[in-house]
């Protein structure tokens, strides 16, 4: 049984070497195919908003980093689908509702991000995602993001969540809900290279 496979292991190699076909180490394709993934595009950085709203609460704001962009997402437990509404847009300087304080967020430009959500639960008006305007998010480290500079808590103000996000510059972005909770992606280019 070993002469077999000796035998056919030759006459691969034979066939090989006479066809001029090279034999490709595994991790080669693997980063042939890494180098040509296709970031989706078209996005835009207009505006982008969902009329909706829900009685449950944020919990989480939380960050990750994909090849083709950055991403934020805001945990709304128990609010399915239908009830998450959003407004994701760029401005000049992020103001926090109610007071009008400006809060400073770095990065090249600033996405103004509120989820139709309260961080404080409606009933007895104790947060649910305890932080202070101004304030960092909680939990969330940026470094070595491509896109992401800074995020920013700035409040929760009649029912509404509302965060500075401050990227790199003004680039296209995508919102979209699931399950209990709001995603906004920022793409690391316009060109959509990886």
């Amino acid at each position: 049984m070993g002469r077999n496979r000796t035998a056919w292991a030759t006459t691969v190699a034979l066939m090989a070497a006479t066809l001029g076909v090279a034999a490709v180490p595994a991790d080669a394709t693997t980063a042939t195919t890494a180098q040509t993934t296709a970031c989706p595009t078209g996005w835009g950085s207009l505006a982008k908003t969902r009329s909706a709203a829900t009685l449950e609460s944020v919990t989480n704001i939380r960050t990750g980093r994909h090849t083709c962009f950055d991403r934020m997402v805001v945990d709304v437990p128990g609010a399915g689908t239908s009830g998450l509404g959003y407004s994701v847009r760029y401005v000049s300087r992020l103001y926090q509702d109610g007071s009008g304080n400006y809060i400073p967020v770095g990065g090249g430009a600033v996405l103004e991000v509120r989820v139709a959500a309260p961080a404080y639960d409606p009933e007895t008006g104790q947060p649910t995602y305890p932080v202070r305007a101004g304030q960092r998010l909680k939990g969330v480290d940026l470094t070595g993001y491509r896109t992401f500079r800074d995020a920013r808590f700035a409040g929760s103000f009649e029912g509404d969540t509302q965060i500075g996000l401050g990227v790199r510059a003004r680039l296209p972005f995508r919102v979209w809900v699931a399950t209990d909770r709001v995603v906004v992606d920022v793409a690391h280019n316009w060109t959509g290279a990886p």
